[in-house]
């Protein structure tokens, strides 16, 4: 089964997910409505939208859970409607909460998802052993699951998923209702299996979670697609980054103030709690000259610092909370934007 597996891994070539107009459709609710994804293998891909937007559905249908009502898709090559036996033996999935027996040891619950994948009795305790090792879960795998943490139960569902070392990982939002200690460690731990050869497709509401772990994200929103690129890409879409700056002497202030305009040629604001000088900056090779100018007027600085777009302002100009009949061109604008940089 490895050997087959390796062969169909390598068989996708740089894709480990290519997905095409996939369309979903519950009642009168079109829940996933033409989304189109391409995951490079080897790599970590965020899927960020709120809730109900689509990515648990677009999840299951590429984990062959749920047949899509219209569109393609193919996992490192095999077409998950034609050849779902070759998939399913490619990827592991990971839902919001918990798969696990909590009547049982972690050690019992391995070892049953174990047997169940094929394994003899000898390899399944192996295994089981190997996985509570690498998830920190060695001196509680005789304990009941009922008295385990919800960071505990999260890794040891990771845990059950990995049981047949899959190429491809579907993470769908793993970090719910984890303390910031246990989101870390997770984080690391995703980190861990991309470098030993897994591609992980991960699902999160959390943008700190996206803006630290994804290579590239996707942002869905009413079943759309309405951005995707890379983290900075995405953050350049809404905006060009700003410089914050605060002179040493607070009464040139308002002179540093009309010297950054001059140079910059851009409207710069004052705060008025902080004395911070702000203006927006699309040119950072600026930022010598306007350092020269400042200090040919005597002007000293306090702190200055450079400040891109944050992942938050990103999520809130594509998906944010504009009326229905107003977000499209919020939407749009975006989407051109990252059309227009051929993202």
């Amino acid at each position: 089964m490895e050997k087959k597996k390796r062969e169909a891994s390598a068989a996708g070539g740089q894709w480990a997910v290519e997905a095409s107009g996939l369309v979903k459709t519950f009642g009168d609710n079109r829940a996933v409505d033409g989304v189109n994804l391409h995951v490079k293998t080897g790599s970590i891909y965020g899927v960020l939208g709120p809730n109900g937007a689509g990515k648990t559905t677009t999840i299951r249908m590429l984990a062959t859970l749920l047949r899509p009502d219209a569109g393609s898709a193919q996992i490192f090559g095999h077409d998950v409607g034609r050849e779902p036996h070759i998939v399913r033996q490619l990827i592991g999935v990971t839902g919001q909460y918990a798969s696990v027996d909590e009547s049982l040891s972690a050690t019992e619950n391995l070892v049953i998802f174990s047997r169940l994948l094929g394994l003899s009795r000898v390899d399944a305790k192996r295994k089981a052993a190997e996985l509570l090792e690498e998830f920190g879960l060695t001196e509680a795998a005789k304990r009941p699951l009922k008295n385990f943490s919800g960071g505990m139960r999260r890794r040891l569902d990771l845990a059950a998923s990995l049981i047949a070392q899959p190429p491809l990982i579907f993470l769908d939002e793993p970090t719910t209702g984890l303390d910031p200690r246990t989101r870390a460690q997770m984080w690391e731990t995703i980190r861990r299996l991309v470098k030993t050869g897994s591609t992980v497709l991960l699902t999160t509401q959390y943008l700190d979670e996206a803006d630290q772990l994804a290579d590239r994200i996707a942002v869905i929103d009413r079943g759309h697609v309405v951005a995707e690129g890379t983290v900075d890409e995405l953050k350049m879409s809404v905006g060009t980054a700003s410089l914050q700056l605060r002179v040493a002497e607070p009464l040139e202030t308002e002179h540093a103030r009309r010297k950054v305009e001059q140079v910059l040629q851009v409207r710069a604001a004052v705060s008025a709690e902080a004395g911070k000088i702000t203006a927006p900056m699309s040119d950072p090779d600026k930022v010598a000259d306007l350092l020269i100018a400042l200090r040919e007027d005597g002007i000293r600085l306090a702190e200055m610092s450079m400040q891109k777009p944050t992942l938050d302002e990103v999520f809130l100009t594509i998906t944010g909370d504009a009326p229905a009949e107003d977000k499209p061109s919020g939407q749009h604008a975006a989407a051109h934007q990252l059309k227009e940089a051929n993202v």
